[in-house]
């Protein structure tokens, strides 16, 4: 059974990567092509049936998931946006859950407010993967895309707390709301104490002993599954606990991540984030027949209609109260105008279609109870397995398909006047340049009269400067002769310059995030390129 297991597992990776590379080829984004593709594999003759224990779905796929999307999220970017992420993160998960439970309990016979609730809170939290792969290379404004990823990760926290208060109900056939509240709050705070303190813990250990190892990376895949596992040990919230230390691992990243260990951690991770992303939108697909067989009696039909109407209420939903989160506070507020700009009604309605429903709302699906406490079935489940899949098939599909569209017609732009990526990169590059220059003229004057690879050095830096943007290095053979330690030396000194320069430029808070973390990254590059000479 294990053999046979694992062989399924291989297989379903082994397909993930040629859809993904379909994807590429078709220019479709990866996490649409793979759901139609899962779905397309789970009608082949002779494909058995995959099934997942519902009580593992959670510890395998979120914590590493939230883990990393709070880790490359901006803190900065995250407060200065706070107020809209907030207001949508837990605004659009309680509204929609809301709305969701008594529109089902109105459609669906038999149906209680409890389920509706537990449907709610499973697909209200919107895939912020989804989302950024369909806009990676569109002209998407900055200021959207801190806006989705900063809500994903509010979202998804508020969603599982509704998703996890609905199971207890269901299971207990009773709910205090006074209660709940109380719950919540002690769960909430506990969960936020517990990712804290184990991030700090470990940031020590890095910090400490393991800044230069090769042990660095396990050190970080592990740390999201030790905050879920030991917060929800005491009953606490593990999402929160996941979400808060990834927040502070990654803000004191630079205290003990080297150029090796972030390049390293870097490439390690995507691969990792690829394989769990991939393989659950690929299970979505492949779960759909099992889940059709077992719907009992409702017809397929008749769980289609629930499924679009559903679907089309939450999306409704979500455009209309994005569009409130934007403008009804700057109406009653003069000072919310101040901090925040006004993004006009195209950009608003972009965050509200890019709603997309994915791999959270998947995994809480599939962690539904199979049994009650008392033995017999959970109600409704294969039911609300279906519309779940038939939200996210909607969402994903169909919107995830229109929303370029959408933005290249609405032309959407930032109304906040910052510069373009390329055009904060070519401005810190000079800076840094210049900081070169200034450094190599006070410390190795002598040196560069004496040798002509030192000479080149700073004629390479002057055409930086001169042109106002990176001049293309030249091959690095060329900068070898005689003198190739100091040569070496001189240029480490340089890079380090830079690097100092760039957490200075940083702390100043006038350029976006990613060009900072890109040239950070091309630093490394170079610093891993001298070392192997």
């Amino acid at each position: 059974m294990v053999h046979q297991n694992l062989l399924i597992v291989l297989v379903l990776f082994f397909f993930m990567v040629l859809l993904y590379l379909l994807s590429e080829r078709v220019k479709m984004s990866y996490p649409i092509f793979l759901v139609i593709g899962g779905l397309s594999i789970s009608f082949v003759p002779g494909i058995p049936n995959v099934n997942i224990d519902p009580d593992i779905v959670f510890l395998i796929f979120l914590p590493p998931l939230l883990f990393e999307a709070a880790w490359n999220t901006s803190w900065r970017n995250f407060l200065t946006w706070k107020r809209s992420i907030f207001s949508m993160g837990f605004g659009l998960v309680f509204s929609t859950s809301l709305a969701v439970a008594y529109l089902s309990i109105m459609i669906i016979p038999d149906f209680t407010l409890a389920l509706g609730f537990l449907l709610g809170g499973i697909i209200s939290p919107p895939d912020a993967v989804a989302a950024t792969s369909i806009l990676k290379g569109m002209k998407m404004p900055r200021s959207g895309l801190t806006i989705l990823e900063g809500e994903s990760l509010v979202n998804d926290a508020a969603s599982l707390t509704v998703f996890r208060f609905a199971t207890v109900a269901i299971l207990t056939n009773q709910f205090v709301f006074r209660k709940a509240t109380i719950d919540f709050a002690v769960l909430a705070f506990m969960g936020v104490a517990v990712g804290l303190v184990v991030a700090y813990l470990l940031f020590w250990i890095l910090r400490s002993w393991a800044k230069s190892s090769r042990m660095t990376t396990p050190i970080t895949i592990i740390a999201p599954y030790l905050m879920y596992v030991i917060a929800e040990e005491f009953h606490w919230s593990g999402v929160l606990a996941v979400v808060s230390g990834g927040l502070y691992l990654s803000s004191h990243a630079k205290d003990f991540l080297n150029y090796r260990t972030r390049l390293q951690n870097k490439e390690v991770w995507n691969i990792l984030v690829f394989l769990l992303n991939g393989f659950v939108f690929i299970l979505i697909g492949l779960e759909l027949p099992m889940i059709v067989e077992g719907l009992g009696s409702y017809s397929l039909k008749e769980a289609i209609g629930y499924g679009l109407l559903i679907s089309g209420i939450v999306i409704l939903i979500r455009i209309i109260l994005v569009y409130l989160t934007f403008f009804l506070p700057r109406l009653l507020s003069s000072s919310i105008r101040r901090k925040e700009p006004t993004q006009g009604w195209k950009l608003p309605f972009i965050i509200g279609w890019a709603g997309m429903r994915g791999v959270v709302s998947l995994a809480a699906a599939l962690t539904i109870p199979l049994t009650m406490d008392n033995g017999s079935s959970f109600p409704h489940r294969n039911l609300i397995l279906f519309i779940t899949f038939v939200v996210i098939l909607i969402t994903l599909v169909f919107q995830g398909l229109t929303l370029p569209v959408f933005l290249r017609i609405l032309k959407v732009e930032d109304a906040k006047e910052n510069l373009l990526p390329n055009e904060q990169m070519d401005a810190i590059r000079l800076r840094l340049a210049r900081q070169s220059a200034t450094y190599l003229e006070s410390n190795y004057s002598s040196e560069m009269a004496e040798y002509s690879s030192i000479q080149r050095i700073m004629e390479q830096i002057r055409r930086t400067i001169n042109a106002t943007a990176a001049g293309k290095e030249q091959d690095e053979k060329d900068l070898l002769d005689s003198a190739q330690d100091l040569n070496k030396k001189i240029l480490l000194e340089l890079l380090q310059l830079r690097r100092l320069g760039l957490h200075s430029i940083h702390e100043e808070n006038l350029y976006d995030e990613e060009v900072i973390r890109d040239l950070e990254n091309n630093l490394d590059l170079e610093e891993s390129r001298l070392n192997k000479r």
